[in-house]
């Protein structure tokens, strides 16, 4: 009989777990810094037109957006199932707001980079142009000329 046993098992350290709370703590004030929330949640119908001559947005934090299409099912029964427009989160009451919803949201924008903003209508494909046209016309007495609609890419036919 041997004093020592050699084939015992070495016992192994624990892992600290101490500095555990600081790197959680660390990666949700990252993903909370560098996260981009959502604007505004669409209250509106869109159903996107297609297009074959797209063009994509480089700074999209220059983009504007007006929504107009008919208020989804759970709105209908407070604003109606008319065409709406959306400007930001709330439904205008006429185009007459869009003059001052351009205003606010260029007085966000540093005064250099105003120039570039764009405004970006999403318009549902349903929607008449007599609305649009009335949103375009209040673009202009706001001196925003900038205009671009929304579409995705037409499926290729094959010849």
């Amino acid at each position: 009989m041997t004093k020592f046993k050699k084939n015992q098992e070495k016992a192994k350290p624990k892992i600290s777990t101490a500095s555990l709370p600081d790197i959680v703590f660390m990666l949700l004030f990252f993903f909370m810094v560098s996260t981009k929330m959502r604007d505004a949640s669409v209250m509106v119908e869109n159903k996107v037109p297609k297009a074959t001559e797209l063009v994509k947005l480089e700074h999209k934090n220059l983009v504007n957006t007006i929504h107009i299409g008919k208020p989804l099912k759970k709105y209908a029964t407070l604003y109606g199932t008319a065409p709406r427009i959306q400007l930001g989160d709330k439904f205008a009451t006429g185009v007459e707001e869009i003059g001052f919803f351009i205003r606010t949201f260029a007085a966000k924008i540093p005064e250099k980079q105003r120039p570039a903003i764009f405004t970006s209508l999403k318009v549902d494909s349903d929607v008449t142009m007599g609305i649009v046209s009335d949103v375009k016309t209040e673009l202009r007495k706001a001196g925003q000329l900038k205009l671009n609609y929304s579409a995705m890419p037409r499926p290729q036919v094959a010849n």
